[in-house]
């Protein structure tokens, strides 16, 4: 027991079997869940997503775009059209991400206002 009267956490704590480190479009791509969210009615050009993702240089959409299609989240297509063409879709293991996002966002609305609060009230006490 550790001081707190907690069982101590072991090493092997998540399972090798757990794959919470090497599931990075989940979390740790800061533009991920806005490009998904983009693409969720349908495949859209990389200057569509660039409208609502304003705040994020073309190098790194590019590299976004890349790194979620290296995951399988995001199907590139190009067309032989004169000019070129290329779309962006998500594919339907991107699409399995669209549940647990409503879910995140459902919390976030239900309990903003005591997140804000907290936060408020630890900075208050001079932390």
């Amino acid at each position: 027991m550790t001081q707190t009267g907690v069982a101590p956490l072991p090493a092997d704590f998540f399972p090798a079997d757990c794959p919470v480190q090497s599931v990075p479009v989940l979390g740790s791509r800061k533009w991920a869940w806005k490009i998904i969210r983009c693409l969720e009615d349908g495949p859209r050009r990389f200057s569509e997503l660039r409208v609502p993702l304003s705040g994020i240089t073309a190098k790194v959409l590019a590299e976004s775009l890349r790194s979620m299609e290296q995951d399988g989240v995001v199907a590139r297509t190009e067309y032989a059209e004169n000019p070129p063409r290329v779309e962006y879709a998500l594919t339907s293991l991107g699409r399995t991400l669209l549940g647990p996002m409503d879910a995140v966002c459902e919390w976030s609305r239900e309990n903003l206002g005591a997140l804000l609060a907290a936060r408020l009230e630890y900075e208050r006490q001079g932390h």
